[in-house]
């Protein structure tokens, strides 16, 4: 396991952890209400440099965005912590990431323009579900920590399609 690190604007995140996180498809979100009560999501993601997006996408949701859990929570407070794992039968490929930082929620702007595209080239299914006008979570990331093998490549990889425990 490497150890907690605060990140720096000129390699916020190393090149192993950045490449993992490149090909993994799907992340867990974890929020937390002002009381501590916690909340996780399965998200899709990208990182660019510090900040990690992650959309409020048009996929069927219950009633307004405003009013999802993980929004409420952002509010109420920003800490958020991502994990981005991939399981296999074979222990030895186990892996894992865990980014710690704070969010914000944004609706419009470059920071929201720069998510959706993006979020866009990473996931072509965007493609006939525009992100455009779509609220985005941009995380700042502070810390980013690892477990296992990142490099570990075969079926259960992060990069492998269709495999939805990466």
């Amino acid at each position: 396991m490497s150890p907690s690190a605060p990140l720096s604007a000129s390699e916020p995140l190393s090149p192993a952890v950045r490449a993992y996180l490149e090909q993994a498809r799907v992340g867990r979100m974890a929020t937390a209400d002002a009381a501590g009560v916690p909340a996780v999501v399965p998200i899709c993601y990208q990182v660019e440099g510090a900040r990690l997006y992650t959309p409020l996408d048009a996929k069927p949701k219950a009633g307004d965005w405003r009013r999802l859990q993980r929004v409420r929570n952002l509010r109420a407070n920003p800490a958020l912590a991502v994990v981005v794992d991939r399981w296999a039968e074979d222990w030895a490929r186990l892996a894992w990431v865990h980014l710690r930082g704070t969010a914000t929620v944004v609706e419009q702007g470059p920071l929201q323009e720069r998510g959706a595209a993006l979020l866009t080239a990473k996931y072509p299914q965007y493609e006939a579900l525009p992100l455009a006008g779509q609220p985005m979570i941009v995380m700042e990331i502070a810390s980013a920590r690892h477990w296992g093998d990142l490099t570990a490549g075969g079926a259960d990889s992060p990069a492998a399609p269709g495999v939805a425990d990466a």
